[in-house]
C-alpha cells in the first residue's frame, strides 16, 4: 500500500490536496505535478479507511482531472510508477526485519533508479541504500550500515530491505523510492516484559481510613505496557477521594519501559475478604497479549459491635465435678481491644478464655465478657448462662441394715436429688433384681437375705451416677445346709474334719455332741452373712455318731455324721531305706558279722575237742579215697573255718568219711 493520508474503497478518486494516493488512486507525474487517477475499488489489506466526502465542485475538477490524463497517457510524455508497501512491520527487538517494495511501471521495471531512506526523529530523509542501472550500495555513517541488505534488482517489481538485530531505535518510517514514485512502511520494534509483580501493605489498615493497598509492577517490556487493577473479578475504576490509581513510567537505560502502578482506596469493613490483582496487557507482533499476578488481601481493623461467649468445653451439659473452659470473642479485631471475664462476685480475668476446675453448683450463673478499645474507650460486652447439673448422694431407707421376718414382705426405697431425670436399678450379688426407686422383697427366705446396692444414673449425662447399699436380713429357725458329706471311712487313730453350715438370724449358736452325749469341741466357728460356719476336729478311735446342734430365738435344726472306723492292714512290702538311716544299717550289719565270727569261733574249737557230732580225734584227709558216689563239696564261711560237707546226692557226711 502507498503511503500518504488514508482512504477507502467507496473513494472515487483523491484530491491534489493528498499530495499522495493510496492504494485506490495512481499517482502519474506531469508537469504540473501529480496528478491522481480514478481507479476501480480496491480493498486495502489493513482495514477500511474512510476518505472526505466528495463535493459537486470536486466531482467536476476530477472530471477535468481525468481528461487531462487520458489525453497525457495518450501522448506518452511521462511514464507513472506505483509503489507498494505495507503500512507497517512488526517486529521483536533482537530479530530480523524484511521491509518489501513491490512496484509497476507503464515503462517495465528493470533499471530503474531504486532508493531507500528512513525517516530521522527530527524529521528529515536520510538514504541509506542506493541502486541504479550500474551500481549499488549501502551508504556509509549510518545507524543502518552494517545491518542491511537489499535482496532483488527490482527487475521482477519487488524489492526487500532486510535489516538484521532489530533495535529499539530502529522503530522508524523506512521510505522506498522509485523514479518517481514512492512507499512508506513504519518499522514496528516490540519486547516481551518479564513477568508482573504485585505486593501488599504488610499492616493492618482501620476501617474508613484512606490507605495505601500494594503496587503492582512490571519491567522491561517495548512498547510500553499497561496495568490495570482487579478486586473480585472486577476492574476497578477511579474516584475522587475513594480509590485512586496512580501510574509510573520509568524509562531503563536498554530503552525498554517499567512501569509501576499503586493503588489507594478508602477501606471499608467489607474489604477483610476481598481480593486484589493487577492484570498487565503488552502488544506483540501481530497482536495483544495479557497476564495477571497472584491475588493478595489485606488486613483491615475494625472495632467490634458485638462480643460472642460460649463454653468451649465440655460439649453438652455440664455436671459436678467438671472442668469448663469457657470463651469469648468480639466480631471486631482492632489491636487496641482488651477482653475480660467477669463473673461470680465481683471476679474478672482478662483475656478470651476462662478455665474452672472441678466445678459445683455453686458455679452456676452468668458469665460476662466485655471488648474495650484502649484507644476510644468504647466498650461492647456480650454474656452467657452457664448451669452445673448435680445428683446428690443415694439416700436408702431404711438406713443401712434391714430385719424381716421370714415368710413377710420387706420395702425399701432408694432416692437422690438431681437436676435432672434420674433412673434407679437394685442389684444383688452384682445381678439385678429390681428397677425403680422402691424394692419390694416378698414371701422372704433365707435366700432373700444379703446385701442390695441401689445405683441411681443421669441418662442425660454419661457417668453421672451415684449408690447406696442396704443389708437385709431374715430372722427364722436356723437351717443347716446340707453338708457335702454325713458318712465317713476313717482309720483308726486318723483325724477327721466334720463342718456344718448354718443360716438363720440371729445368728445360731452350734454345739457339736456324740451319741453316747459327750460334747465335742469346737476348732473353729466364723460367722457369715447367712449365719455361721462351725468345724470340729474328731480322732477315730472306734465308730462314732456325731450331731450338729444349731439353734436360736426361733428354733433348731440338726444334722448327723456317721464315722466308720477301718483297721490298718500291715502291708508285705520292703521298707525303703532312707538315705539318713544308712549309717545305723552299717554298724548293724558290723555288730552281726562280728558276733557271726566269735560262734564260728567257737565252733571251731569244740569241734576240734571231739565234742560236736561224736567226733573224737582228727582224721587225715590224704588217706581217704574218693569215689563217684562220696564226692563231697566243702562249704566254708568267710568270718569261720568250720565246714559243711554234702554228699553228691546231697546227704551229709561227717569229717571223717572224707
Amino acid at each position: 500500500m502507498l503511503a500518504g493520508p488514508p482512504v477507502c474503497p467507496s473513494c472515487i478518486i483523491c484530491l491534489p490536496a493528498l499530495h499522495r494516493c493510496s492504494s485506490l488512486c495512481l499517482s502519474y507525474s506531469f508537469p504540473g505535478g501529480p496528478v491522481p487517477v480514478r481507479l476501480p475499488p480496491y480493498t486495502p489489506q489493513h482495514g477500511q479507511l474512510q476518505c472526505p466526502p466528495t463535493t459537486m465542485a470536486a466531482r467536476d475538477t476530477s472530471s477535468l482531472l481525468v481528461g487531462l490524463l487520458v489525453l497525457f497517457h495518450t501522448w506518452g510524455a511521462w511514464a507513472g510508477v506505483e509503489v507498494n508497501m505495507e503500512d507497517r512491520v512488526e517486529v521483536y527487538r533482537g530479530e530480523t526485519a524484511q521491509i518489501t517494495c513491490m512496484f509497476t511501471s507503464f515503462d517495465g521495471v528493470s533499471g530503474m533508479p531504486i532508493q531507500w531512506f528512513y525517516t530521522t526523529r527530527s524529521g528529515n530523509k536520510q538514504r541509506i541504500y542506493y541502486q541504479n542501472s550500474t551500481k549499488n550500495g549501502v551508504d556509509g555513517g549510518t545507524p543502518f550500515t552494517d545491518r542491511i541488505s537489499v535482496n532483488g534488482t527490482g527487475a521482477s517489481g519487488e524489492i526487500v530491505l532486510t535489516i538484521n538485530a532489530v533495535e529499539l531505535e530502529d522503530e522508524l518510517e523506512f521510505i522506498c523510492s522509485i523514479k518517481t514514485g514512492e512507499g512508506r512502511t513504519q518499522l514496528k520494534v516490540f519486547e516481551t516484559p518479564g513477568p508482573p509483580s504485585i505486593e501488599g501493605v504488610q499492616t493492618g489498615i482501620s476501617v474508613n481510613e484512606y490507605s495505601k493497598i500494594g503496587t503492582c509492577e512490571v519491567k522491561n517490556g517495548f512498547p510500553k505496557p499497561n496495568i490495570a487493577w482487579y478486586r473480585n473479578n472486577t476492574p476497578l475504576r477511579a474516584v475522587q477521594n475513594v480509590l485512586k490509581m496512580v501510574p509510573s513510567i520509568t524509562t531503563e537505560s536498554s530503552g525498554l519501559f517499567s512501569v509501576k502502578s499503586e493503588l489507594s482506596m478508602t477501606v471499608r469493613k467489607e474489604d477483610k475478604d476481598d481480593l486484589f490483582y493487577c492484570e498487565v496487557t503488552y502488544f506483540v507482533p501481530g497482536g495483544l497479549r495479557m497476564t495477571e499476578t497472584n491475588q493478595i488481601n489485606i488486613t483491615v481493623y475494625y472495632p467490634s459491635t458485638a462480643v460472642s461467649v460460649w463454653v468451649e468445653s465440655p460439649k453438652g451439659k455440664i455436671k459436678e465435678g467438671d472442668s469448663i473452659e469457657l470463651h469469648c470473642n468480639g466480631n471486631g479485631n482492632m489491636p487496641s481491644s482488651i477482653l475480660s471475664f467477669s463473673y461470680g462476685e465481683g471476679k474478672t480475668l482478662e483475656g478470651n478464655m476462662l478455665v474452672l476446675d472441678n466445678v459445683t453448683r455453686l458455679n452456676s450463673g452468668v458469665y460476662h465478657c466485655s471488648s474495650m478499645d484502649t484507644d476510644t474507650f468504647e466498650e461492647v460486652s456480650g454474656n452467657t448462662t452457664v448451669f452445673i447439673n448435680y445428683l446428690d448422694p443415694a439416700v436408702v431407707m431404711p438406713k443401712d441394715s434391714a430385719v424381716v421376718t421370714m415368710g413377710k414382705e420387706f420395702k425399701a426405697t432408694c432416692n437422690a436429688l438431681s437436676s435432672l431425670q434420674t433412673h434407679t436399678v437394685w442389684f444383688k450379688d452384682e445381678v439385678e433384681v429390681s428397677v425403680g426407686h422402691s424394692l419390694i422383697l416378698k414371701d422372704a427366705t433365707f435366700d432373700t437375705a444379703g446385701t442390695y446396692t441401689c445405683v441411681v444414673t443421669v441418662p442425660e449425662i454419661e457417668g453421672m451416677e451415684t449408690s447406696g447399699t442396704l443389708d437385709v436380713n431374715v430372722q427364722g429357725p436356723p437351717q443347716i445346709i446340707n453338708p457335702d458329706f454325713t458318712e465317713v471311712k476313717k482309720s483308726l487313730q486318723e483325724m477327721v474334719d466334720l463342718s456344718c453350715n448354718v443360716r438363720g438370724f440371729p445368728a445360731p449358736s452350734v454345739i457339736w455332741s456324740t451319741s453316747d452325749g459327750k460334747i465335742l469341741k469346737t476348732t473353729s466357728q466364723t460367722e457369715t452373712k447367712e449365719g455361721v460356719e462351725s468345724v470340729v476336729s474328731i480322732k477315730v478311735t472306734a465308730d462314732i455318731t456325731a450331731f450338729c446342734n444349731a439353734s436360736n430365738d426361733f428354733g433348731n435344726d440338726a444334722v448327723t455324721f456317721n464315722i466308720t472306723a477301718i483297721k490298718a492292714e500291715i502291708p508285705i512290702l520292703p521298707k525303703k531305706i532312707k538315705k539318713e538311716g544308712n549309717g545305723v544299717i552299717i554298724a548293724v550289719i558290723i555288730i552281726c558279722i562280728l558276733l557271726l565270727a566269735i560262734l564260728g569261733s567257737v565252733l571251731y574249737f569244740l569241734y576240734k575237742k571231739g565234742k560236736i557230732c561224736g567226733r573224737s580225734g582228727k582224721q587225715d584227709l590224704t588217706k581217704e579215697k574218693t569215689s563217684k558216689d562220696n564226692i563231697v563239696v566243702e562249704m566254708k564261711s568267710d568270718s569261720t573255718e568250720e565246714a559243711v560237707l554234702l554228699g553228691v546226692n546231697g546227704d551229709k557226711q561227717s569229717p571223717r568219711t572224707q
